[in-house]
């Protein structure tokens, strides 16, 4: 199956999981305009669910057939009910990342969201009220990160190692919570470290974008797949660690760098939100004294114009910030790439994961 045929089958399901979790008949008999709150909410959660690029969703079920593929050395099976609940369990990954989303935005006080609006803002239009639709929105992230769990457990029926199946998906929920709280910390730390601020970020990434966007994935699939506990979660880390920061390291880049028909939001949203990451650690360590002072201006002001937003990209070029950056992710891809040749799979099974994870990283990158 092409991965094209996979991201189509990967939606449909998803679509269908969340539907049938709404489908309890405390909903059915709901009346007047609750049912229509409701209704909203659901259609809302089906809507901010689309459109992603199902990487993580694939990782996963790409982790499952690897670990398959080394199996059949030991004459491993798989039924067609294990590959039905892999799918479920990947699309459970896919519901988190959108639950992840709707509460990020929030957060953020982001409009859009994969070129369109917010899933709190088309509430509040919904709803004609700002404080009504955030609410809604805070819902809707709440019982979606709930349905994912569900779900992974009702997939869990038919997978290998049920039990750390689901302690890991626990684990990865706990973990990017985690992130966001450093993340959120991060904004209030003083700008005069630059050292300090990128390795922040970098741990940073780790707990709120590795850990859900690439270890999880891997684990996940390796696990399902019947492979040994502690060898799936130690390779999962090993390769996915550097993939998930390298990963996010390009996100941020291409928040500089592409435009907002590649992205699904505005270029420079991260500066225009004050967003204190490894691109402006590195800016602050490498520019002149007289922009340096701007950029810590700049972000400890309460807000950023548009020519802000253009000076600062132009600081961020001309002082090798956004070289630097692209040079720290190729190092970690070629890290990620290394714990794969040297992990025990097969050859076959390699091939797998090198050709899946190049989809996380613009190839001029890796």
């Amino acid at each position: 199956m092409s991965l094209d045929s996979q991201r189509s089958c990967i939606d449909t399901r998803i679509s269908e999981l969340i539907y049938n979790q709404f489908d309890s008949l405390a909903c059915k008999n709901l009346i007047s305009n609750c049912s229509e709150t409701l209704k909203s909410v659901v259609s809302q959660a089906i809507l901010s669910s689309q459109g992603g690029k199902r990487l993580r969703a694939l990782l996963a079920l790409k982790a499952f057939d690897a670990a398959k593929e080394s199996s059949k050395e030991n004459n491993g099976h798989f039924s067609n009910d294990s590959k039905s609940a892999m799918l479920n369990l990947a699309c459970a990954l896919e519901v988190f990342q959108t639950a992840a989303l709707v509460h990020d935005d929030i957060i953020d006080e982001s409009a859009l969201r994969r070129g369109k609006p917010s899933a709190y803002c088309a509430l509040s239009k919904a709803t004609n009220s700002q404080h009504i639709g955030t609410g809604l929105g805070l819902m809707l992230g709440d019982i979606l990160a709930s349905q994912s769990f569900d779900i992974s457990r009702k997939a869990c029926e038919n997978l290998q190692n049920p039990h750390e199946v689901l302690c890991e998906f626990a684990n990865m929920q706990k973990n990017v919570g985690i992130g966001q709280i450093l993340d959120l910390s991060i904004e209030m730390m003083s700008l005069d470290n630059p050292q300090k601020l990128a390795e922040s970020s970098i741990n940073v990434f780790r707990w709120k974008t590795a850990s859900y966007t690439t270890i999880a994935p891997l684990s996940l699939g390796f696990l399902a797949a019947g492979m040994q506990k502690d060898y799936a979660i130690d390779l999962a880390n090993q390769i996915g660690d550097p993939l998930g920061i390298a990963f996010q390291l390009a996100d941020d880049l291409l928040d500089i760098v592409s435009d907002s028909a590649h992205t699904g939001k505005p270029i420079g949203g991260d500066i225009k939100e004050g967003k204190r990451a490894v691109l402006l650690a590195d800016a602050l360590e490498l520019c002149t004294p007289e922009d340096k002072l701007f950029l810590i201006n700049a972000y400890t002001s309460s807000s950023r114009n548009e020519d802000d937003v253009k000076r600062i990209i132009d600081i961020y070029n001309k002082s090798g910030a956004i070289s630097k950056s692209k040079e720290r992710i190729h190092n970690l891809w070629v890290k990620s790439q290394e714990k794969i040749s040297n992990s025990t799979l097969n050859a076959n099974s390699k091939v797998i994961l090198r050709n899946i994870s190049s989809m996380f990283i613009p190839k001029e990158w890796q």
